[in-house]
């Protein structure tokens, strides 16, 4: 069953840490929301029934990876 990737368990962070440098940084909150929106979709195209191509998947996949290093970079600022 597919899950959503924890934000803070992968950036080893407290939700404190994200939401404080949130309210600091507005390119970084706008990237959140595109992780998070991403992850939604990654999520809702791994269950059945599966409506997306293998190639289409990994695209998806491949983005929300970008942005979590995206992220990962401004929250070591």
């Amino acid at each position: 069953m597919p899950v959503s990737h924890d934000l803070c368990q992968d950036l080893k962070c407290t939700e404190e840490d994200i939401l404080k440098k949130r309210r600091e940084d507005e390119s970084l909150d706008a990237l959140i929301k595109q992780y998070a929106r991403l992850d939604a979709e990654v999520v809702k195209a791994e269950k059945p029934p599966v409506v997306l191509a293998d190639v289409a998947l990994e695209t998806l996949k491949k983005e929300r990876l970008q942005i979590k290093d995206q992220i990962a970079a401004l929250m070591q600022k």
